[in-house]
């Protein structure tokens, strides 16, 4: 099969445990981009700090990232949303005010922003958190009313322990469904538009591209990456995602620190490096 566009997760999956590309995968992703397949970064993080990886790789000027866990679309040459699920804010409160008072961090991101209480007394775990993506200059700034915000709100990312997100998952499941509530990894959970999701962002960009499911190649290791697994016509799981996500996958490959994304380019789309 002729892939035309691969769909790849970062953190946990293209990216090893520091967070870097391994040379032999850039390798493949630029031969593999050199033939004219496309490649996009589907992540939970944002805009911010994930384009640099496109440019590191040189593949930035007529390249798209898929960010906030499919809140939104940007083209990563001229830095433009071209497409987004957008929030209802007030109904955000309610959470916000669940993670005050059971001592959970959370932050709510605009397209390119990310907003929090108070910078200045941030626990120690989310400052180590945040620290990690400083060299792209990701820094919290203190989240204003809602009618003072420029950019449409995209999502609430709330970080803590797992045992405290095992009870606030359940406990939001029982609300009113107003959003999609997803687990997005072992100490997180987004909180997004109903239709936002990795797949349903991959399915408007493909169709904005007249790219059919079957011409695409997606690679993920968590749920928050089954969505665009499933909508692809490959999708495949690295060694360490969860037993349920690998279930889902049509393959499995080596994991994110052996290069599992690299010898899924040269088995499927024809990578010679």
């Amino acid at each position: 099969m002729n892939y035309r566009l691969i769909a790849l997760d970062m953190d946990g999956t293209l990216l090893d445990s520091n967070h870097e590309i391994s040379p032999r995968t850039a390798a493949a992703l630029q031969e593999v981009a050199a033939q004219g397949t496309e490649i996009v970064f589907c992540t939970g993080r944002t805009p911010v700090n994930s384009i640099p990886y496109m440019e590191q790789l040189g593949l930035h000027e007529e390249g798209y990232v898929i960010v906030h866990n499919g809140a939104a679309t940007v083209h990563t040459g001229t830095r433009k949303v071209i497409h987004e699920f957008p929030l209802d804010t007030a109904a955000l409160d309610q959470y916000m005010n669940y993670c005050r008072q059971h001592h959970i961090h959370f932050d709510i991101n605009t397209a390119f922003e990310i907003y929090v209480d108070s910078p200045e007394n941030m626990q120690a775990a989310a400052q180590e958190m945040y620290a990690k993506f400083q060299s792209f200059e990701l820094k919290p700034q203190l989240l204003p009313a809602w009618e003072e915000l420029s950019s449409p709100v995209l999502k609430l990312s709330a970080f803590a322990t797992p045992e405290q997100l095992d009870d606030a998952y359940k406990e939001w499941n029982l609300w009113t469904p107003e959003f999609n509530i997803l687990r997005s990894g072992e100490f997180f959970i987004d909180l997004m538009h109903p239709g936002a999701s990795k797949g349903g962002a991959l399915q408007v960009l493909a169709e904005s591209r007249r790219i059919a499911p079957a011409e695409i190649m997606a690679i993920g290791n968590y749920y928050n990456d089954l969505s665009m697994m499933q909508y692809a016509g490959l999708g495949i799981a690295v060694d360490n995602s969860p037993l349920e996500v690998k279930a889902a996958a049509d393959e499995i490959t080596r994991s994110n620190d052996d290069d599992g994304v690299y010898y899924m380019l040269k088995k499927y789309a024809g990578v010679t490096c």
